[in-house]
């Protein structure tokens, strides 16, 4: 798993609740992490994968990014 796809899924676990999926995106999109469209083609690949559901982490999402938060966390 790339650094990008483990932000966004990082991401999704911190989302708010009236956040969407696409928000996220958008976020990660205005930060430089990648285009909206590259955003888009990853948060579509970890749906394939099951990382992600409809609109929030599977049980396998929720663990990998619980994992990627520890990651990152100094």
């Amino acid at each position: 798993m790339d650094i990008n796809e483990k932000v966004l899924l990082l991401g999704i676990l911190k989302k708010e609740e009236d956040e969407t999926l696409n928000d996220i995106v958008i976020k990660l999109e205005n930060t430089g992490m990648f285009t909206l469209k590259e955003g888009k083609k990853l948060l579509k690949k970890l749906k394939t994968e099951g990382y992600v559901l409809d609109s929030s982490l599977s049980l396998k999402g929720d663990l990998i990014a619980k994992e990627v938060q520890k990651e990152f966390t100094i």
